[in-house]
This record gives structure tokens, C-alpha cells and sequence, in this order.
């Protein structure tokens, strides 16, 4: 019995140790975190800050939902005193799934050390990928009752990629890196979890101006001014799906992907079905087809035989509308004068991704599906994926344009998506969160 209690002693340890790399610093046990995102105008990404290092320092970076760990760059002026480079075969090098180690012929750097754990960071806005070192830092972000912000607290081994400089090319201005929420056991929302013990759940809430919208690491509420509506509270779930191949643009054979995907069995136009080839919105052994969610996408790619499908069908539902020459990237475009206005965006036909049953839907309206080109020309916000070489595996990639405004939270223990449809409806925004601090 007493070699029994020390194994299971042993293993507990263990367990724990291998699960929770990250060690929080602070003895106050917050329920969730918090950290605003905004969009940057020039180019459509959204852009949140943490503070990482010792002494802290704040570093911009650009969200990236399906993105596998949060990467930085360590070739610029990275100087910290509590770095630290993960050994080849440790326990954090096999959370991070990594199969190679790392050689440096120079001094060494953060970024740049021997017998380091390395994996493969990629930009995945310009889809450019090399080798990167594991390494641990300091991490501080601002804990939140889901009203407002609370108190700073700090992950004292926080896990990331040591990125270079050329990584950033494509990226807005003033950013260091890439904040990657994905379905991986080192990802941001990962280790926040583990580190505080909170439920494996964040949500984004991203908004289609300057101002903050906001992400949520952890359970609800998210309350949003003017009277602190819980969103949480009235959320619609579908589940998510595990594509078994990486859609990344640099990984290693045998890793899943770390993208969010939902199974879209269907697409619909102010209650009409649209006739689709659904064989594509399924996911197949090669890992081809699916729809996933993306916020490094700015707006939605379908592949090009869905993408006509329900341009033609939106169209039709359009008829006496007058249409203007195509503003690129989109292919069909209004005059904006011939549209109303609602509480929702322009008044034009409705969107509906059928989900798990036809009872079940995601829908898209005005203010999601149409982009204001001009303050007189309006275009459907849906781009050609013909036209670019990240659909050559996913049939319909979900972009920021048409998530804004929108609640999505991702449960990664019971593997579901919760989403709140457009928030106009609820005269709030994404932007509504109060940042006012409480602390």
C-alpha cells in the first residue's frame, strides 16, 4: 500500500509538472485574464499587447487564432534576465511537440543556444515558415472578473518561440511577434489555463474599429456597456472539429492541425439552400476541405466552386439592385445607395451557415457580409479562393471581417465553439468592454 501512495505521489508530481509549465508568480488566483485587441487600419490584422521579460517590457502582436505558440522575435533587441532556452528532450520540449534539436555557431542568445528544443514558427499571414528555439520568459497581462479588468498577474515560465526579425515582414507596424491561440498544449490559451487553473475556455470579441475589442481567457462573464450584458450566457454551440493534418505552413509530419475548424454542412441565403458540392465541406484522411476560422484572413475564402454557388445566389436575391464594377479582391459589388440601413448593417439577404442540423446556424448579416469600398460603393465581402494559395487544402477559411462584432468562445475541453451572432442586435459591440480597471 505504501509503495502504491509513494507511485501515485510520484505520479501526481509528475503529471502535474509535464501539464503546468507555466508557474504562476502571484499568490491572488485570478478566474480568467484579459487583454484588449484592436485592428489596425492599413493592414486588416488584429493586434493585442502583453508584457513578457524581466524587467517587463510591452510587446505588440498580431493575433493569430489557429496560430501554435505565441512567437517572438529574439533577434532584436531581446534582453531579459529571466530567459531561458528549453534543453532538447525535456518535459516542456515534448509538450511542444518537438522533433529536432537545435546547434548555435555563435555566442550564445535568446534565440540562439545549443542542445535547445526547436520547432517550426511560422508567419502565417505572408504562410513563411523556418526552425525556432523554445525558450521561457516572464509573462504579465491583467486578470479580469469579466466586468472589468482586475489585478496584473504574472506567468513566471511562460513558453514561446524565439522567432527573427524577417519574421515580421507583413506585419503591422510596431509588431514583435505573433499571438497563437490554437488547439495546441503550448498555445497562449493553453498555458493560461494551466498556469492559473482555470477552465481551458477563452473567447474573442474583435471589433471593425480602432477602438478595443477583447479577449477572454476563461469562463464567463463577458459582460459588455451599456448594462454589462453576460454574452456567455446566450451563446449558440457547435462542435469542433480536429483536422488530423496541419494546415500550418511549416510542421512537422504527423501534427494535427492547430486551426479551429466547424462542421459547415450547408449554406443557405435568406432561407434558401445553396446547391453546393458538399463533398468539400468535409474534412478527408489527407486533410483537405473543412471550413476553419481565421484571424490572420481578412475577409472569408471560399473555395472557387462554393465561392460562385453563393456569390450567384446572393446575387439573384439582388436582382433590382443596381451592381458597379468589382473592387478588388472582391468579385461583386453595389451601389450603396440602393441598400437601407438596420440595426445590423445594410439590408441585404442573410447569410446562414447551417451547422450540425438545420436548426443550427451561424448568421451573417449586413454588417458582416458587406465591405464599404467607398462611402458609394458596397461589395460582398467573399474572396476567390482560386485566387490564393491558402485554400489549397481548406474549402472555406471564416475571416475577421465576418467574426467581427461577434462573440466566439472555444471550449477546448469539450471541444465546441460557442457563438454569440452579431451583437448589434444586442446594441452592444465588441468594443464595449469596460477597460476601466478595478484593480
Amino acid at each position: 500500500m505504501a509503495k502504491f501512495l509513494a507511485f501515485a505521489a510520484l505520479f501526481f508530481f509528475f503529471f502535474f509538472f509535464i501539464v503546468s509549465p507555466s508557474i504562476q508568480t502571484t499568490s491572488f488566483r485570478p478566474k480568467a485574464l484579459v487583454l484588449p485587441v484592436s485592428k489596425d487600419a492599413s493592414t486588416l490584422q488584429y493586434v493585442t499587447q502583453i508584457k513578457q521579460r524581466t524587467p517587463l517590457v510591452p510587446v505588440k502582436l498580431t493575433l493569430d487564432l489557429g496560430g501554435k505558440y505565441l512567437l517572438v522575435d529574439c533577434e532584436q533587441a531581446y534582453v531579459s534576465s529571466s530567459y531561458k532556452p528549453i534543453r532538447c528532450n525535456s518535459a516542456q520540449c515534448s509538450l511542444a511537440r518537438s522533433k529536432s534539436c537545435g546547434t548555435c555557431f555563435s555566442d550564445p542568445k535568446p534565440g540562439c543556444n545549443n542542445n535547445t528544443c526547436m520547432v517550426l514558427p511560422a508567419n502565417t499571414v505572408t504562410r513563411t515558415g523556418t526552425a525556432g528555439e523554445v525558450a521561457q520568459d516572464v509573462v504579465s497581462v491583467q486578470s479580469t472578473n469579466g466586468i472589468n479588468p482586475g489585478k496584473v498577474v504574472s506567468v513566471s515560465k511562460f513558453l514561446f518561440t524565439c522567432g527573427s526579425t524577417f519574421f515580421l515582414r507583413g506585419l503591422a507596424s510596431g509588431v514583435k511577434g505573433m499571438a497563437g491561440l490554437g488547439r495546441t498544449r503550448i498555445s497562449m490559451s493553453s498555458q493560461f489555463a494551466a498556469a492559473f487553473s482555470f477552465h481551458r475556455k477563452f473567447a474573442v470579441c474583435l471589433t471593425s474599429s480602432s477602438s478595443n475589442g477583447v479577449i477572454f481567457f476563461g469562463d464567463g462573464p463577458y459582460a459588455f456597456l451599456p448594462n454589462n450584458i453576460d454574452v456567455s450566457k446566450s451563446l449558440i454551440y457547435t462542435p469542433l472539429i480536429l483536422n488530423p493534418v496541419s494546415t500550418a505552413p511549416a510542421f512537422f509530419q504527423g501534427e494535427a492541425s492547430s486551426d479551429y475548424f466547424i462542421g459547415v454542412m450547408g449554406i443557405s441565403i435568406n432561407g434558401k439552400p445553396v446547391r453546393l458540392n458538399t463533398t468539400l465541406l468535409s474534412i478527408d484522411k489527407e486533410g483537405h476541405g473543412g471550413t476553419k476560422i481565421s484571424t490572420v484572413t481578412p475577409y472569408t475564402i471560399m473555395e472557387t466552386s462554393i465561392y460562385r454557388a453563393v456569390v450567384n445566389a446572393f446575387v439573384k436575391e439582388l436582382s433590382k439592385v443596381p451592381r458597379v464594377p468589382a473592387v478588388a479582391p472582391f468579385g461583386e459589388c453595389f451601389n450603396a445607395k440602393s441598400f437601407g440601413s438596420t440595426r445590423v448593417g445594410p439590408a441585404v439577404p442573410q447569410i446562414d451557415l447551417v451547422l450540425q442540423n438545420k436548426d443550427v446556424f451561424w448568421r451573417i448579416f449586413g454588417a458582416n457580409s458587406m465591405v464599404a469600398v467607398s462611402k458609394d460603393v458596397l461589395c460582398l465581402g467573399f474572396v476567390d479562393g482560386g485566387l490564393d494559395p491558402a485554400t489549397s487544402t481548406t474549402s472555406i477559411i471564416i475571416g475577421g471581417h465576418q467574426i467581427e462584432d461577434n462573440l466566439l468562445q472555444f471550449d477546448l475541453a469539450t471541444s465546441r465553439l460557442g457563438f454569440s451572432s452579431s451583437l448589434l442586435f444586442r446594441q452592444t459591440t465588441c468594443s464595449n468592454f469596460n477597460f476601466t480597471s478595478n484593480a
